[in-house]
Formats: C-alpha cells, sequence, structure tokens
C-alpha cells in the first residue's frame, strides 16, 4: 500500500510493533500496524460517513491521530481499540457538519460508547468477530444511537460532553451553562432513561 517499511517489521506481532513504536516512536513501525487494520477502519468510516472520498480521507486522518495517540498511551487490544478511535473521528467530522449547517451534508448520528455499559461490548468487538455477533453488536450500537437521540437535549448533549468527548464534570458545567448539580442530574437521569430503553422486553407468555 502506501506506507514504507522494513521487512522486519512485517513479522512483529501488533503488540511487539505497538511497544516498538511506543519505545522508538518509528512511524514506519506503525504503518505496519495500521496497514493490517486499515479494511476495519475504512469500513467504519464508510459506514458513518457514506461517502467514499470521506471515507478515504478518514482512513488517513485517523492513522495522523494515531502517529501522537500511540507515542503517549499505551494500547493492550489494539483492533477493538482502532474501531472506537475510528467511529469517534467519523462522529467528529458529522458533529462538524452539522454545525456548518444543512449545506455540509448528513444528519448526524451519535454513537454513545460509555452508556448502559456498551463500552465493555465495544471492547469485546473484534475485527474477525463472528458475522452473527457483529450483526448482533451492530444492532445494538444503532438502538443506542436511536434512544440517545430521544432523550431530552440537556440530557443528550451532557452525556455526549462527558462520556464521548470525555470531559469532566466543570468542564460539562463551563460548555452548558448549568451548575454541577444539574450536570450530575442529567447524567444520572440520561443514564437511567437508556438503560431502561435498552433493557430487553421480557418474552411474552405463552397462550
Amino acid at each position: 500500500m502506501f506506507f514504507r517499511r522494513p521487512a522486519p517489521a512485517a513479522e512483529l506481532s501488533d503488540a511487539e510493533l505497538l511497544r516498538r513504536y511506543h519505545a522508538r516512536g518509528d512511524v514506519h513501525d506503525l504503518g505496519t500496524l495500521y496497514e493490517r487494520h486499515m479494511p476495519l477502519v475504512l469500513a467504519v468510516s464508510r459506514r458513518y460517513l457514506r461517502d467514499e472520498a470521506d471515507a478515504q480521507d478518514a482512513v488517513m486522518q485517523v492513522f495522523e491521530q494515531l502517529v501522537d495517540k500511540l507515542r503517549r498511551h499505551e494500547v493492550e487490544n489494539f483492533p477493538p481499540w482502532l474501531q472506537v478511535t475510528a467511529r469517534n473521528h467519523c462522529l467528529m467530522v458529522l458533529r462538524a457538519r452539522q454545525r456548518a449547517g444543512p449545506a455540509a451534508g448528513g444528519a448526524l448520528v451519535v454513537h454513545f460508547p460509555d452508556a448502559a455499559g456498551m463500552e465493555s461490548a465495544a471492547a469485546r468487538h473484534q475485527a474477525d468477530d463472528d458475522p452473527a455477533e457483529a450483526e448482533q453488536h451492530e444492532h445494538q450500537l444503532q438502538q443506542l444511537e436511536r434512544s440517545l437521540a430521544e432523550l431530552p437535549p440537556g440530557q443528550r448533549q451532557c452525556l455526549e460532553l462527558f462520556y464521548l468527548e470525555k470531559k469532566s464534570y466543570r468542564e460539562v458545567a463551563a460548555l452548558t451553562g448549568l451548575d454541577l448539580n444539574a450536570v450530575k442530574s442529567h447524567l444520572q437521569n440520561g443514564k437511567r432513561t437508556l438503560r431502561r430503553q435498552l433493557q430487553p422486553a421480557p418474552p411474552h407468555a405463552s397462550p
């Protein structure tokens, strides 16, 4: 592909490449690692951004993010971490489009990985998952997105800022203009509503 790498790097495992890149910062090691999992990033980008050119741009933009992130942070399980990173990048692109107005194209679809225990589902989602499990996981994410979109605006905004954008309580308060008690109340009520909406319906009794 478009990455040039020393031959020995191709023989290393994901974990070995991560450790070596974290220690040395050699972009060839990161390129080797990223190229292995680029189809995953492209698939996520296509699903969220719809446009092929935008998806290809996202693949390169995610790689540029990794150059800095993986120097500063240690990642134990790369494929699911990369999937979440790619999805969050696409969501930021969609949010920027929404702020720019309808001419920028596309309605905002919000993924909220931490609500109602969904972060564990994202972590379990490997690039080589069983198709049935992957389909079920995707259904759960779509259901979560729909439920989040139905929340009152205050709850939704606080949940997005706190969980998706990793803001602190004080940062959420500053960005929303709410006091800390109101922020905590919105978070608590929003999570309770999401859990209730995402709870499986009880089976119908047999006649």
